[in-house]
């Protein structure tokens, strides 16, 4: 008999969560079940593998339910069962499940017959109704469209007739003069000062797409997997990516339009690995510049932050954390640096010495984004669904946020630091308030955040 092992489970479960868009949840698992080290070669995984394996599963326990039943059709027994009984159930009491429905659909059709006479009828008529409602409403639809028709003519003839208008020569001054009070009347009255006057704003017409020509879009090829993170130089015309190679990048921008930059300027590449280039453990899952775009920070899978000079110059490896790092915060002042982790921990960076100041240990499952509320206060979100407002110095959290019912997958605060935005996976994004515990504004209007 076929087997399938905990680690090959483990990996189809992994390649779910990946395809699904879960990637906090995968990277914990890959993290936590030692996907890197898997012999498998993914390569010969198709995608959806999981969800196929389930549902071959769900397949035979149908066809053993149904072909091991006795004195019964198997032609239609596969409607008979939902899935939750076929993960429920033994064979035998699918079996009499089966049963019971056909001798309920038997009964049901000898009913049925003696209305389906009726229903023939009732059905022509209705097929007849719904004709003339779809005649009267394309009839409908096209007086509409017509009537759309005239107004974009009439106002294309008043835009002419206003063209007109605009040639022709200025008139008398001595007749500027004598309407001179009546035309200054007209601009206190619309509240203007004699500038452009605003345009026409046609509400009927859609908006179209945008599509910028291939000519002024500039592609940066260089990594080899995909890229995690990317952030400006808030001092210049650098751009620095991090990619699932083990590499950041820094490319200079100089803002003319190409279609690809391989043949421009190399990028600064800034290695993660020592002897491989393929490290998954190296992987560059976030970045970020100091205020002065003298210093960038990354931070990767394998739970090191590590701070380069914008030439790519290693400065400092910052070494605490006990898993992937997925956030990344230089402080405004530049001598903090503030990094969360799956670890379930968030740590502050003394970057003068190289050193952790502070490590602050309050939630229960991964910590997935920090934000900085000014040079010494900040906050920090999980999987755990919780908030948390700290403090350097502080031993506890001087304010606490919930609310959520899903993971908080990112957090942001307002430039005065008074008000904070969170998202999650239960579809909603909250502005919280530092004057009270519990949410400011409850915004529920996306499907999937």
């Amino acid at each position: 008999m076929i087997s399938i092992t905990s680690s090959e489970l483990n990996y189809l479960i992994f390649r779910y969560l990946n395809e699904s868009g879960f990637t906090h949840a995968a990277f914990a698992l890959g993290y936590e079940a030692g996907i890197n080290k898997s012999t498998i070669d993914g390569n010969l995984v198709p995608p959806g593998a999981l969800v196929t394996f389930v549902q071959k599963g769900i397949q035979y326990l149908e066809l053993e339910a149904n072909l091991t039943s006795e004195d019964l059709d198997v032609d239609d027994d596969f409607q008979f069962l939902h899935p939750l009984d076929l993960i429920t159930k033994d064979v035998d009491e699918l079996q009499k499940i089966i049963k019971e429905k056909k001798e309920n659909i038997q009964k049901d059709k000898s009913k049925g017959k003696e209305k389906e006479n009726i229903e023939n009828g009732r059905e022509h008529d209705r097929k007849l109704a719904m004709e003339k409602d779809k005649e009267l409403a394309k009839e409908k639809e096209n007086e509409k469209q017509q009537r759309e028709k005239d107004k974009e003519r009439e106002r294309e003839r008043m835009e002419k007739e206003k063209g007109k208008e605009k040639e022709k020569p200025p008139e008398d001054v001595s007749d500027v003069n004598h309407t001179g009070d009546e035309n200054n009347g007209k601009i206190e009255e619309n509240g203007s000062d004699g500038g452009p006057e605003p345009m026409d704003v046609c509400t009927s017409l859609p908006s179209l797409p945008c599509e910028f020509p291939i000519s002024d879009v500039t592609v940066l090829q260089g990594h080899s997997s995909e890229v995690f993170a990317c952030a400006w130089n808030p001092a210049g015309s650098l751009l620095a990516s991090g990619s699932g190679d083990s590499t950041a990048r820094i490319w200079t921008i100089d803002g003319t339009s190409n279609s690809t930059m391989e043949n421009g300027p190399s990028p600064v590449v800034l290695k993660h690995f020592k002897v491989r280039t393929n490290e998954k453990s190296k992987d560059v899952t976030t970045l970020d510049w100091n205020v002065d775009g003298t210093l960038l920070a990354t931070g990767s899978y394998d739970g090191q932050a590590r701070i380069w000079s914008r030439d790519g110059e290693l400065i400092s490896t910052l070494n605490k954390h006990k898993g992937p790092i997925f956030s990344l915060k230089w402080n405004k002042k530049g001598d903090y640096l503030l990094s969360g982790s799956v670890d379930k921990t968030a740590i502050v960076w003394d970057v003068k010495i190289g050193e952790w100041k502070q490590q602050f240990e309050f939630h229960s499952a991964p910590a997935l984004d920090v934000d900085w509320r000014n040079n010494n206060s900040f906050a920090t979100c999980s999987t755990d669904s919780m908030i948390y407002v700290c403090k350097v110095g502080e031993s506890r959290p001087i304010k606490t946020f919930s609310g959520h019912q899903g993971e908080v997958n990112a957090i942001k605060w307002d430039p005065t630091g008074s008000l904070l935005a969170s998202c999650s996976d239960d579809s909603t994004a909250k502005i919280w308030s530092t004057k009270q515990d519990t949410c400011l504004l409850d915004l529920k209007e996306h499907s999937r955040v």
